[in-house]
């Protein structure tokens, strides 16, 4: 491993320390009100591709949330909770390793977080997401304008916390006891042939399994092979022999220039 990939990885680790130490604690209760609001705006992004309509997104100050829908399919609305607050954590850490892929997960974050405040928002959630909205529109052009690299550490713990706390609401709301009101029965009552628990066991699974994923590509990344290539070209191995063929050019005009 590089000194980029090393230092992302001791990064990562520091912050699932921090975040699975102090995750009930009253210090990290605005970041646990982020995770509900993209619990809840995940829902909301479901029904939209369902084709159904949404008509209020709200976040209370008890870390619970509400999302009033009507149409679309529910069977792929009501676990896009769960696993959608997994996806945006994962694509937070995957995109945290790049300074371009970092403003574009921040610039999309500031975006969700203004358009759901046209469905009916509480106060709490007005709050919180000008609070958010603020602070990572701030951090952005620190990042452009005032200092290098700073935005990358947000968006990784971001990311780090959101997909810590997905599967830690998953194993609670869930796994550990069975809610009649969560997501998980809901589910249940529409599929009977499979049991709550049953439900949040497969969402659990793939909470882990994106979060590890999201790193695993921001590894990759940071990694020599990827350097000086776009994101895309790193992903598709096309990146190695862009990389190889940057270095060619950079050696051939040395020598040019020793000559």
């Amino acid at each position: 491993m590089n000194e980029a990939q090393i230092a992302f990885l001791v990064l990562y680790l520091i912050y699932i320390s921090i975040v699975v130490v102090f995750h009930n604690t009253f210090v990290m209760k605005p970041f646990r009100l982020l995770t509900t609001f993209l619990h809840e705006m995940c829902h909301a992004i479901a029904c939209w591709i369902t084709c159904g309509s949404v008509e209020a997104i709200r976040v209370y100050d008890n870390e619970g949330g509400v999302t009033s829908y009507y149409g679309g399919c529910r069977l792929l609305i009501i676990p896009a909770g769960y696993v959608g607050a997994a996806i945006w954590g994962s694509i937070f850490v995957m995109f945290s390793g790049g300074r371009k892929t970092a403003t574009g997960a921040a610039g999309t974050l500031i975006s969700m977080l203004l358009i759901s405040l046209c469905f009916a928002p509480n106060r709490t959630m007005v709050g919180l997401n000008l609070f958010y909205a603020i602070v990572t529109g701030l951090f952005i052009y620190l990042e452009w304008y005032v200092f290098t690299p700073i935005l990358g550490y947000v968006v990784l713990f971001y990311g780090a916390f959101v997909g810590i706390g997905a599967v830690e609401d998953v194993y609670q709301d869930t796994v550990k006891r069975t809610v009649l009101r969560s997501d998980a029965y809901a589910c249940y009552e529409i599929c009977p042939c499979c049991l709550p628990r049953c439900f949040g066991i497969q969402w659990a699974a793939c909470t882990i399994v994106l979060q590890v994923a999201g790193a695993l590509i921001a590894m990759m990344q940071l990694s020599n092979r990827c350097e000086n290539v776009g994101w895309w070209e790193c992903l598709s191995g096309d990146g190695e022999l862009e990389n190889k063929i940057w270095r060619w050019e950079q050696q051939a005009a040395q020598n040019w220039v020793h000559r």
